[in-house]
């Protein structure tokens, strides 16, 4: 197989790993992206897990501390202020757009196409072939399917596979540090930070600069806010954007109304600590993100499979997304070089993979439950601790 032609439908991190692992086999990889224009500014501030950073350090040559934050506490802070939990544990963090820069400057843009919408696939005797909105097609060995949370292509395999609503939402934002007091810098530095009140959560760490800056005071301060709406008409109510465009999965920066970043900034006001508060005030361009389950019965179909969100969907509190996609691909490379033929090597690879999505699921909506619905978060439970595998893995 070592010459084998793979197609990537999706050129977002876990299209990127997968492709790059691929090509590192020796074979003939192009990914096709339908965005026109190079991505950016897609989930701001990531976990920078293991899996997540593995292509980047081993294989790329980048030192980590180049391309990530690290802090070396957790802490929780009461209403005032005060902090009511401090633990020791170090987590690296970085953006989303550092990571997807370092990966397409790695894989480079020859073979990475913009504008090519994959619209359809029929698997044909040694091969695959697709289709292209432009009409044009093209037949592959292999296609990896890549095209994250809203996948047209598990709509198609697995037609009843819908995305669960878990019952909230991220409100996301990145602040500049420069803009922040030195006396909340003083306190959010070296910490992820944690206030949790009546179903709800809000977290805050320090990313890379817009410009990738890691240099203290240069850096973001990203935070996220789980916050609670109805699925009757509140949920409709906040996706609907500027435009009066109901989105379905997100807003992205710019796109919330007015009078939802008003009310985003008077709760802030009235229930966060201060120094939190402020972090989501001066925020520009506030964003949301639906948080969503989604559970699959299959990944692999004959010479195609599916990767990352366009597979499984875990909500964020594990801060494994971006490593269960780069996993997925990890776990594809070794079985395609283990095994004779693709049929092969993807019945190989996705008993393994069902069931690290399978868990990562559970544990995720056991998290969100406990401070979302429940009130039995507790600071300090191992299990909050985030990771792949299992918590602190």
């Amino acid at each position: 197989m070592k010459h084998a032609r793979v197609a990537i439908a999706g050129g977002s991190l876990g299209g990127l790993t997968a492709g790059l692992l691929v090509r590192d086999l020796g074979m003939d990889v192009t990914i096709y992206e339908r965005s026109p224009a190079e991505l950016e500014q897609r989930g701001a501030g990531i976990g920078f897990l293991p899996d997540s950073y593995r292509y980047l350090v081993e294989r790329a040559g980048m030192p980590l501390d180049e391309i990530s934050t690290f802090t070396t506490r957790i802490q929780y802070l009461s209403r005032d202020g005060g902090v009511t939990h401090d633990e020791p544990h170090s987590y690296r963090f970085s953006s989303w757009n550092m990571v997807y820069r370092s990966l397409l400057e790695h894989f480079g843009r020859d073979r990475y196409m913009l504008g090519c919408e994959m619209t359809e696939f029929a698997s044909e005797t040694g091969g695959v072939r697709i289709e292209f909105a432009d009409g044009k097609t093209d037949e592959v060995d292999l296609l990896v399917l890549a095209d994250g949370v809203s996948s047209r292509f598990r709509s198609q395999l697995l037609p009843g596979v819908r995305p669960e609503y878990a019952g909230y939402v991220a409100w996301r934002g990145m602040t500049p540090e420069a803009s922040l007091d030195s006396s909340i810098r003083n306190v959010l530095d070296d910490a992820i930070t944690y206030f949790i009140y009546a179903n709800s959560h809000i977290l805050v760490y320090p990313i890379p600069g817009l410009d990738g800056s890691l240099v203290r005071g240069e850096r973001l301060m990203n935070f996220v806010w789980y916050r609670n709406y109805h699925d009757d008409g509140d949920l409709a109510d906040v996706l609907t954007d500027s435009n009066g465009v109901q989105r379905e999965i997100s807003l992205p920066p710019g796109a919330a109304r007015v009078h939802h970043v008003d009310e985003l900034h008077a709760v802030a006001r009235a229930r966060l600590p201060s120094v939190i508060a402020a972090v989501v005030m001066a925020a520009p361009n506030p964003f949301l993100q639906v948080v969503y389950d989604v559970e699959v019965s299959r990944m692999a179909f004959g010479r195609a499979c599916l990767i990352g969100d366009a597979a499984w969907v875990a909500r964020p509190h594990a801060a494994a997304g971006t490593a269960k996609a780069a996993a997925d691909g990890w776990a594809l490379a070794a079985a395609l070089e283990s095994h004779d033929t693709v049929e092969e090597a993807l019945a190989a690879w996705e008993p393994e993979q069902m069931q690290l999505g399978r868990q990562l699921l559970e544990r995720t909506r056991r998290i969100g439950a406990r401070s979302q619905f429940d009130g039995t978060w507790k600071p300090g439970d191992p299990e909050l601790i985030f990771g792949l595998r299992e918590p602190g893995r």
